[in-house]
């Protein structure tokens, strides 16, 4: 139901047939009156639907390397295109006759196409005389390289012009495609609507219509998984028990119940005197031994993960937590709690996914519409260089406008699900500081992995291991892993 239907609905609930119209002819003066002293809601943004708006290419730039390949790839015997065009067009493709000499091409000239040679080649430029056009293949090129090795370092996948440096930061330097008949500017002008298209003529330049890459200068080796703090409690020295220990991540952690809550069950129901504080200091002790073990255990991935990251709030301020799962087998092959939904950890989210994937797998990534992942994935792909690449998909929406969405939707739905099932178990209250929500997030992935059965794994669990196979009550789950772990 759209915004105005509710208030509508609302108002009639509210007041009476003759104070609506009341309201009804207060609006139309405030309407008819141009100057009036009320304020409209200002519809810029629905206007300019396109303004400022980052988007990542989904074509990373080509190298001077693939430049090359491309021309090795494309070049055709110039005598087969000869034969071919005799054989459709009935009569031989007779070479250049030039009446001035002086506007004939260099007898050294070769297209790079198709090696025909100088003379079915001419300029394309008029006077400036740099740009050649072969009769043979239609093929454009420069007489004299305009862009060295040592000069440029990208190209467009679009139009192979170019890109030159455009902005840099700290952390990325961003390249932009200059040629105005690029297919791929041409393509995003024509997406835009009449009032943005009329301040983009004036010079405007909010609007993204020039292919551009992001490269990013992160070092891998610093790009660090979000992981618990150093306990205060040391697990093996605490004053109770290590079943006590177990009831506390079982309450807490597997049904879900707040510090409050475990520690009134443990004290009303089993006799055991335990504080809010000390449910949360256990909590947060197991949850540094647990990582670990999340992260050695995880094991083969699918060749198909999806991905979402999901809010929490930490003292009022909201942060993110990035997951990975694994649709067939139904694990989570990464989380990340972070304080943003930038690239960066976008990436560390997506290397620890695909850290146990073997060589030969082909991965595909399917997100939502954060370009953050894409602009990760162009990350990632630079550092594998010849390796496998990862594939990416999107799926924007809530509905299927595309068939790519349309495809993939499913393996949405199973990232949503988990989000769903981590904001049960995340209470809703918030955390005090962002070692608890790594805490929490850290045991919560311990539970799903392997101890809570799964319905679609026919009441298995993701995750099987030995250890467990022979307990049957969640306490005992807990208890074996603390002592594997400890």
């Amino acid at each position: 139901m759209k915004k105005s239907s509710k208030i509508i609905l609302w108002l009639c609930s509210k007041f009476s047939r003759d104070e609506i119209l009341n309201i009804l002819t207060g609006l139309i003066k405030i309407l008819l009156d141009n100057n009036s002293e009320s304020k409209f809601k200002k519809t810029f943004k629905e206007d300019h639907p396109n303004y400022r708006k980052f988007i990542v290419d989904s074509k990373p730039p080509l190298t001077e390397v693939e430049i090359e390949n491309q021309y090795e790839q494309s070049i055709k015997n110039y005598i087969l295109l000869l034969k071919e065009h005799q054989d459709k067009a009935g009569k031989i493709l007779k070479p250049i006759k030039h009446r001035d000499k002086s506007k004939a091409v260099p007898e050294t000239t070769i297209c790079p196409h198709c090696s025909a040679p100088h003379n079915y080649i001419y300029y394309n430029d008029g006077k400036k005389r740099t740009q050649l056009v072969c009769k043979v293949c239609s093929s454009t090129f420069q007489l004299n390289r305009r862009y060295k090795l040592n000069k440029t370092k990208y190209y467009c996948p679009y139009c192979k012009r170019a890109l030159y440096w455009w902005k840099e930061r700290k952390e990325v330097t961003m390249y932009k495609c200059h040629n105005k008949s690029c297919e791929h500017r041409i393509r995003a002008i024509n997406m835009l609507n009449s009032a943005e298209l009329k301040a983009h003529k004036k010079g405007s330049s909010q609007y993204k219509v020039n292919y551009q890459y992001r490269e990013y200068h992160y070092d891998i080796e610093k790009l660090n998984h979000s992981e618990p703090l150093k306990p205060r409690v040391d697990i093996t020295k605490i004053h109770n028990s290590a079943h006590v220990l177990s009831l506390v991540l079982t309450f807490h952690i597997s049904y879900a119940l707040d510090a409050s809550k475990t520690a009134r069950i443990l004290t009303d129901v089993f006799n055991i005197p335990i504080s809010r504080q000390t449910v949360l200091n256990y909590a947060e002790a197991a949850a540094h031994s647990c990582h670990q073990f999340n992260l050695d255990n995880k094991g083969e991935i699918d060749d198909i993960s999806a991905g979402d990251e999901t809010y929490i709030k930490v003292r009022g301020k909201h942060k993110y937590v990035w997951f990975f799962i694994s649709p067939e087998k139904k694990s989570i092959t990464s989380y990340h709690v972070a304080d943003t939904r930038n690239t960066k950890d976008a990436i560390i989210a997506m290397l620890e996914a695909k850290r146990t994937a073997t060589p030969e797998q082909i991965l595909t990534y399917i997100t939502d519409g954060n370009p953050s992942y894409q602009a990760g994935i162009h990350y990632i792909n630079a550092l594998e260089k010849n390796k496998n690449k990862l594939q990416y998909k999107k799926v924007v929406g809530l509905q299927n406008l595309d068939d790519e969405s349309t495809k993939y939707r499913r393996f949405k739905q199973i990232i949503e699900r988990l989000n769903r099932t981590y904001k049960h178990h995340n209470t809703g209250e918030g955390f005090r500081t962002m070692n608890g929500a790594i805490a929490l997030t850290t045991l919560f992935v311990t539970h799903y992995n392997f101890i809570r059965s799964h319905s679609t794994l026919f009441n298995n669990v993701p995750i099987e291991l030995n250890e467990l196979k022979d307990l049957s009550s969640t306490p005992e789950k807990w208890g074996k892993i603390l002592s594997m772990v400890s």
